[in-house]
C-alpha cells in the first residue's frame, strides 16, 4: 500500500489508466484507449413482436408468425424473441398518468404487460422449446445453453430501469419502452440484428392507418430521420438518437408480421420492409 500522487491510499500493482481519475471530467472518455467490445452473442438474431400491432390481434395475427419463427428454428437460425405490451399497456399508462404516478412508477408499471404477453408466447410455444427469461440479467449466462440446447428464448421487452427511468424532456410517459428494450439488449450482446415485427411493411412518410396518401421509406438514415420532426414513427424515437452512438447495432430492420412470410425473410437476411442506418 502506497500513497499515489493525489495523497491517496493506492494498492501497488493497480495502476491503470483511470486511476486517480474524476470520471466526471469531460475529456476522461475521449482519453481512454479505443478498445473493440466483444460481440457476446454474434450468430444471434434479436426480434421484437409488436404487442399493439401483433399480440393484441389474437390468433390470426400470433400464429402464422408462431409458425414462422419455429421453421426457422429448426432451420439453425438463433434467436431471441421479446414481447410489447400493447394496448393494455397504453391503459395502465393512462390510468397512471391521470393519478400523478411519476416516469419511475410509470416504467415499473408498464413493465407488467410485457411480462404478460411473453408468458402467453411462451406457453404457445413450449412444445417447440419456447423457454421465458423473467429476469434478464440473472438469465443473461444461460442463454448460450439454451440456445445451443434449441430453445427458443422469449422475454418481455420492457427494459429494467424501473424506478430509474430518466425523466423524458417532455411530460411523464417512459422514454425507453419496449422497442428501446430489445435494442438496447441487441445492442448489448453484439446481436446479428435487430427486427421489428410489426402491423406495417415498413416507416412511412406518415401513420398509414390515418393517411392513406402516406408513402413507404424503404430506407432512412437515423439522424436525418430526427432531425426532420416526422410526427409519426414506427419505432420508439430514442432508438434513433441510440443507434447513432451504438458500437454494434447501428442498423434496424422493420417487417410486416400480418404478411406471410415476412419474418421468415427477415431472418434469412432478404431485404425486405424498411431498414433504417447510422451513419458510418
Amino acid at each position: 500500500m502506497s500513497e499515489n500522487r493525489h495523497g491517496r491510499k493506492w494498492t501497488d500493482g493497480l495502476d491503470n489508466v483511470l486511476g486517480g481519475q474524476n470520471l466526471v471530467d469531460m475529456d476522461v472518455p475521449e482519453s481512454l484507449p479505443s478498445t473493440p467490445t466483444v460481440k457476446l452473442l454474434p450468430d444471434v438474431w434479436v426480434l421484437k413482436i409488436g404487442g399493439q400491432s401483433i399480440m393484441d390481434r389474437g390468433r390470426k395475427a400470433v400464429y402464422p408468425i408462431i409458425e414462422e419463427l419455429v421453421e426457422a428454428s429448426k432451420a439453425g437460425i438463433r434467436f431471441i424473441v421479446g414481447v410489447g405490451g400493447g394496448t393494455r399497456a397504453r391503459h395502465a399508462y393512462s390510468l397512471g398518468l391521470d393519478i400523478g404516478m411519476p416516469t419511475g412508477a410509470l416504467a415499473k408499471i408498464g413493465a407488467t404487460i410485457p411480462l404478460q404477453n411473453a408468458r402467453m408466447l411462451q406457453m404457445l410455444m413450449a412444445k417447440h422449446g419456447g423457454i421465458i427469461l423473467y429476469h434478464i440479467h440473472d438469465d443473461f449466462e444461460k442463454l448460450p445453453l439454451y440456445l445451443s440446447a434449441g430453445c427458443i428464448p422469449i422475454m418481455a421487452a420492457m427494459p429494467p430501469f424501473g424506478f430509474w427511468e430518466k425523466p423524458p424532456a417532455v411530460g411523464r410517459l417512459p422514454q425507453n419502452r419496449t422497442d428501446a428494450g430489445m435494442y438496447l439488449f441487441a445492442e448489448f450482446i453484439g446481436a446479428r440484428g435487430m427486427i421489428f415485427i410489426k402491423d406495417e411493411d415498413g416507416l412511412y412518410s406518415a401513420d398509414p392507418k390515418k393517411d392513406h396518401n402516406a408513402t413507404l421509406i424503404p430506407q432512412g438514415e437515423a439522424g436525418e430521420l430526427l432531425a426532420s420532426g416526422q410526427d409519426d414513427l414506427i419505432v420508439e424515437r430514442v432508438i434513433l438518437e441510440y443507434m447513432q452512438r451504438a458500437t454494434h447495432i447501428r442498423e434496424i430492420r422493420i417487417v410486416n408480421g400480418l404478411k406471410q412470410g415476412q419474418v421468415a425473410a427477415s431472418l434469412r437476411g432478404e431485404p425486405i420492409g424498411t431498414v433504417i442506418r447510422a451513419k458510418p
